[in-house]
């Protein structure tokens, strides 16, 4: 997904809809650089808190089916020409524009060719999609195109898994690996000690401390989820699910400092100086020459953009399909591959595998139980409840959190602020066990909209809870990591300035993600920037969605 859900879901899906942020975790020592001047802040803030209401919960998560946005919002980047044709989803590093466009000219070549099969003019309409999100549409059955060309098999075995009747027409469309980048001097550092740089190196070098690297969402991103599987397989290559690979695997992830929910997110976060290394697709790092400088290592699965026919094609269809194929891997179309950064490293192969796709799935359930390694997450979410908020941006922000609740682990601590004039403390922090689940529900749906918007005074509350929170209990808390959401229109009238407050933001290292309702995006972007959170543009089709990707993965 990325470049899959990578690259593309920052540059469109993220810029189109919802969902939010990711993590950067802050260093343990995290709350002991601002709090003092903190406190002075706070002390300028009418600050409220009202009593607790218990909602009304269900046990279990909406079914996918119902979160998924209507397929519209995933446009066709190529049209049929025919009334006799296929449709095909596609990873955006091949069906989108420019570079990542190599799918996208084979696919208008192949309708402007007007090839006859039987007597009849044929063609195909391309629709990008990230791997992963192809995958829930065609599992869910909401909707199911004729073929489907995710980035690697693994999300090809997922589908099979889930009865899905799906058969592997071709496993090579266009060459392609994922790699691990590390700064020179880290890999150089990493070759000494270890003698070669592998996945299993890697692992072992972020367990002892010695690599600070990141990823993506193995929920979402093609290489994330390749990641996790070959981290697993480093482990145990007998068992990626044995109590051994789980145990290593909480080892290693103790000390990976970001998942992060896009590529740019992550990259961000090099740049900083706060990562040595991160995972990225070969195709994306020939093309983007600021990260040239990083060593690019092969790793896991290779991603070589296998093709499915998807459910039981017509005679017809088929024969569309297959003559697609065959028009694809023609010398022309495969120099152009080559020429957008396809069809590198083809003397890899790849490692762990063949992996079956309810194996997949089950490693994707021993990362959600096993991601946080002991160290929960401290969570304030702050909504924005002034007058501008009104209407529907209220109602979607309310929707987003009822939602989006479910995919919140029991293990994460979770409290809710809102703010317009002033700030009230809606919801006080504490274990997401059922009862803080009904409170936090209760909360949400009280929540009016009026007044003022007093953002940062709000931000302000919300650090000083977490500050608060970890003083509670040092034994205990010790290890919290701490993120604040911030659900707003961007806009803010009162109190504080982002000024004020930044420098304490930058000192307390809190990761804060911002979703925007109707919002001014570059004012969000503003506060999630300082220290390289994620910014996201909600709408009323997709948060939902997003939003459960991303707590599945942080949460």
């Amino acid at each position: 997904m990325p470049k899959e859900m990578d690259k593309k879901v920052i540059f469109k899906a993220v810029g189109s809809a919802v969902a939010v942020f990711l993590i950067v975790y802050a260093v343990l020592d995290i709350f002991d650089g601002g709090d003092k001047e903190l406190a002075n802040i706070i002390k300028d803030i009418n600050v409220n808190t009202v009593p607790s209401t218990p909602g009304q919960i269900t046990v279990l998560p909406p079914d996918v089916n119902t979160i998924l946005p209507d397929i519209s919002k995933y446009p066709l980047r190529v049209e049929k020409t025919t009334s006799s044709y296929i449709e095909i989803f596609s990873s955006p590093e091949k069906a989108g524009t420019g570079t990542d466009g190599w799918l996208t000219e084979v696919a208008k070549d192949f309708n402007n060719a007007r090839i006859r099969i039987d007597g009849r003019e044929v063609s195909v309409s391309l629709r990008e999609i990230p791997s992963g999100l192809g995958a829930d549409y065609i599992i869910s059955g909401k909707y199911r195109p004729d073929a489907y060309t995710p980035s690697n098999e693994l999300w090809g075995e997922m589908i099979v898994s889930r009865g899905v009747e799906a058969e592997l027409l071709e496993e090579r469309l266009a060459g392609n690996v994922a790699g691990i980048l590390l700064t020179r001097s880290k890999k150089d550092e990493l070759v000494n000690k270890y003698g070669v740089v592998n996945t299993r190196t890697i692992v072992d070098a972020v367990s002892k401390r010695e690599l600070a690297m990141g990823y993506t969402n193995p929920f979402a991103s093609s290489t994330g989820l390749n990641f996790l599987i070959s981290a697993l397989y480093a482990f145990d290559s007998s068992n990626l699910l044995s109590d051994e690979a789980a145990a290593g695997f909480e080892s290693f992830q103790a000390n990976i400092p970001l998942v992060a929910y896009t590529t740019l997110q992550m990259r961000n976060s090099a740049k900083s100086g706060l990562l040595d290394g991160f995972v990225l697709e070969y195709q994306t790092y020939v093309n983007t020459p600021d990260i040239r400088h990083y060593d690019f290592t092969p790793f896991g699965v290779r991603h070589d953009n296998p093709i499915y026919a998807i459910g039981d094609l017509s005679p017809e269809k088929r024969k569309i399909l297959n003559v697609f194929i065959e028009f694809a891997q023609q010398d022309k179309y495969q120099a152009l591959a080559t020429r957008y950064g396809f069809n590198g490293f083809d003397e890899y192969r790849s490692e762990a595998w063949p992996v079956r796709g309810d194996l997949i799935v089950s490693a994707q359930r021993l990362y959600k139980d096993r991601k946080n390694a002991g160290r929960p997450i401290c969570a304030v979410f702050v909504a924005d409840v002034s007058g501008s908020m009104m209407g529907a941006p209220l109602y979607n922000l309310k929707r987003s959190l009822r939602e989006g609740q479910y995919f919140i682990g029991n293990d994460n601590m979770i409290g809710l602020v809102s703010y317009s004039n002033d700030v009230t403390i809606d919801l006080p922090i504490a274990k997401f066990d059922l009862d803080q689940r009904r409170f936090f529900v209760g909360a949400v749906d009280g929540l009016q909209a009026g007044g003022s918007t007093a953002t940062f005074d709000a931000i302000a509350v919300a650090m000083q809870m977490l500050i608060d929170q970890k003083a509670a209990g040092p034994d205990k808390n010790s290890n919290l990591r701490p993120i604040i959401f911030v659900l707003s229109d961007g806009e803010t009238n009162r109190g504080h300035k982002l000024k004020d407050i930044q420098h304490i933001v930058e000192d307390l290292g809190i990761p804060i993600y911002t979703i925007g309702y109707n919002a001014d995006i570059k004012a969000l972007k503003e506060i999630s920037d300082i220290n390289e959170a994620a910014s996201i543009n909600a709408d009323t089709d997709d948060v939902a969605y997003k939003l459960s990707q991303l707590f599945y993965a942080e949460l």
